[in-house]
């Protein structure tokens, strides 16, 4: 069983994507052609934004945002410590300084209590992450960034569609993730909700300034042909056949978040027997867009071999993360310790993402059950 099914996923949508693909070809506008811009519209009108720039990948959209922030170097940005590296990434390439807070234990995403104590005089932004697909209460959020004169932005590479309770709090038309904040930032690799055929991302965001920045400095800082304007120029361009593709599935993403709601559904029931820690149902359910189902197995459980005897199965699973940033490498300057951020720690060795998806079905949902109950079962860990 496939962790992510993208073969049914174009098989559903074969002559769509051909015709635009073949539109693409025949135009032979491959950069910054017409479907670039036609995307980046309606993505915008989806979003609730008032402006969406298409980039390279999420990365570059975060660092691109941060970068048009004038965010840099003696300045400090907060995150949480359980996101992907890319989050901390953006901000270290923008020449900030990543300042972590830990996650709550029941859904991992960021623990908002810890915001507070984590602002310094230099502090100039959150960076609040969807982590799989749950929003965050970035109404709360946006209240401690008011409250210290901080900007806020929105990792939402996970959440495509996500809609926030009553609206964020903004009043007017509906808003998703990504026009909650100052800017958001989404990723369309290959397996996300919105996904490409190869990579891509998109900056959002209300702010007139800030898209104008991004705008200049994905192609090369040129504010015309060969007259280089952008000091952070660089090349991130989304490219139109992605584009192209993108439009196409857009149209097609509601019904599969709703889906993705209606499997999450199924697992929470098949599961709820079986021992693991799930991740709650949130009291609003367009809140949640399901990117991803991550568990944890109880504790002293060898997660690896769970894993093991699942891939024996043929059922593919995934890691989301089993390191948090404060413990990899890449961020060891930042002279965090083990043990600085418990919940995040304890979760990063236990947990398992399971197979998620439009394409499943209620059978798939119980197939998966009953093996992890075998894995779990096999180490005397199932139904504590």
């Amino acid at each position: 069983m496939r962790f992510v099914d993208l073969p049914a996923q174009f098989t559903a949508l074969e002559p769509e994507i051909t015709a635009a693909v073949m539109g693409v070809l025949a135009r032979g506008d491959y950069i910054l052609g017409r479907a670039v811009a036609e995307f980046e519209t309606a993505f915008a009108d989806y979003c609730g934004a008032g402006h969406a720039i298409g980039c390279a990948n999420g990365l570059d959209g975060l660092t691109l945002l941060l970068q048009a922030a004038e965010i840099g170097p003696g300045d400090e940005v907060i995150t949480q410590c359980n996101s992907f590296a890319a989050t901390a990434y953006s901000i270290t390439r923008a020449g900030a300084t990543p300042v972590l807070v830990d996650c709550r234990d029941d859904d991992l995403a960021m623990d908002l209590d810890q915001i507070e104590a984590a602002i310094t005089p230099a502090t100039r932004a959150i960076v609040g992450v969807h982590l799989y697909g749950r929003l965050l209460d970035v109404a709360r959020l946006r209240q401690v960034a008011d409250a210290h004169g901080l900007l806020l932005f929105e990792d939402a590479a996970q959440a495509h569609g996500g809609i926030p309770f009553n609206n964020g709090g903004f009043s007017g038309p509906r808003r998703r993730a990504g026009a909650l904040s100052d800017g958001g930032s989404f990723s369309f690799y290959p397996a996300k909700n919105l996904g490409a055929a190869g990579d891509g991302g998109m900056v959002t965001t209300h702010r007139l300034d800030l898209s104008e920045r991004v705008r200049l400095a994905i192609n090369y800082g040129q504010s015309e042909r060969y007259i280089h304007a952008a000091a952070n120029g660089t090349n991130s361009r989304l490219d139109t056949i992605q584009a192209a593709i993108l439009l196409v599935k857009l149209a097609h993403l509601d019904a599969w978040n709703a889906r993705r709601r209606q499997v999450a559904e199924w697992y929470a029931t098949a599961l709820a027997d079986t021992g693991v820690q799930l991740p709650p149902l949130p009291t609003e359910p367009d809140s949640h867009v399901w990117h991803l189902y991550t568990v944890r197995v109880p504790p002293g459980c060898d997660r690896d071999r769970v894993r093991a005897i699942l891939a024996e199965q043929e059922i593919e699973t995934g890691l989301h993360y089993p390191r948090p940033i404060h413990l990899q490498p890449a961020f060891a300057s930042l002279n965090i310790p083990r043990g600085a951020f418990p919940v995040a720690e304890s979760a990063a060795e236990r947990l398992i993402s399971l197979p998620m998806h439009p394409f499943l079905t209620r059978d798939d949902v119980h197939r998966v059950a009953a093996a992890l109950e075998t894995a779990l079962a096999a180490q005397g860990a199932a139904r504590p």
